[in-house]
C-alpha cells in the first residue's frame, strides 16, 4: 500500500480527484493517510473530514524559520509513515530538508506547460492570465517532481488544453483543471505506485 500524503492550500478539487480515482479503483493500492494545509478554514480541510482522513494545519507564518518549518512538516509526514507527497495545489515553498528527506518522492501540480508560466509568483489565476495576455493558443498542466527551486523538476505529464476564444482567467482555469490537473495528478500517482517513472537526468522515463 503506498502511503499518500497531500499538501494543500485552497478549495482541494486535485486532492478529490485524487479521492475520487482512489473509490474507483484507479487507484489500486494507493491510500491517502494525511493532508496538511498551509492555512486554516479551507475547503481542502473538509473534504479530508469527509472522507475521515486526518488533516492538519502547518501554517509558514507559525514559524520563525524555514527549517523550522521544513522540520514540523517532516515529522508530521513521518508519523503517518508517508512514502509519497503530493503538492496538491500547495502554495507555501517547501525547504531542503524536506525536499533531500523526500528525494524524488514529491509531486506537484501545475497549471500551465511548463516551461511556460511558471517559477515564482506563479499560481492560482495568474498563470491562466499569463497565457491570456501572451496570446497562445494552448495552455495545460504539468505534473513533475519537486526540487529547490518553485516548477523546476524533472516533468512526468503534461496535457495541452486549447485556448478559446473570449476565454477569462477563470473559465480557463477550469478547463485546464478538469481536462489537465485532474486526469494528470491521479495518472503520475498511479505510474509512481506500479514503480514505472524511472528519472534520467532531466528525462522522466515512463516504464
Amino acid at each position: 500500500m503506498l502511503k499518500i500524503g497531500v499538501m494543500v492550500s485552497g478549495g482541494g478539487t486535485n486532492l478529490q480527484a485524487i479521492l475520487d480515482n482512489i473509490a474507483s479503483g484507479s487507484l489500486p493500492g494507493c491510500r491517502v493517510v494525511t493532508v496538511v494545509s498551509s492555512k486554516d478554514h479551507v475547503f481542502a480541510l473538509e473534504r479530508a473530514k469527509i472522507n475521515e482522513i486526518p488533516s492538519s494545519v502547518i501554517s509558514r507564518k507559525s514559524f520563525d524559520t524555514l527549517e523550522a518549518y521544513d522540520e514540523a512538516l517532516l515529522s508530521h509526514m513521518r508519523s503517518y509513515d508517508v512514502e509519497l507527497v503530493v503538492l496538491a495545489g500547495f502554495l507555501s515553498l517547501i525547504g531542503e530538508k524536506f525536499i533531500t528527506a523526500y528525494k524524488n518522492a514529491i509531486i506537484n501540480v501545475h497549471p500551465s506547460l511548463i516551461p511556460s508560466f511558471c517559477g515564482k509568483g506563479y499560481y492560482g489565476l495568474i498563470p491562466h492570465k499569463k497565457a491570456l495576455e501572451y496570446g497562445v493558443k494552448v495552455t495545460g498542466a504539468t505534473v513533475h517532481f519537486v526540487e529547490l527551486e518553485y516548477d523546476s523538476g524533472p516533468i512526468i505529464l503534461q496535457k495541452a488544453v486549447e485556448v478559446l476564444i473570449g476565454d477569462t482567467p477563470e473559465t480557463l482555469q477550469k478547463r485546464v483543471m478538469e481536462r489537465a490537473e485532474w486526469v494528470l495528478l491521479p495518472e503520475a500517482i498511479r505510474l509512481y505506485s506500479q514503480g514505472k517513472l524511472k528519472i534520467n537526468g532531466r528525462n522522466v522515463d515512463i516504464l
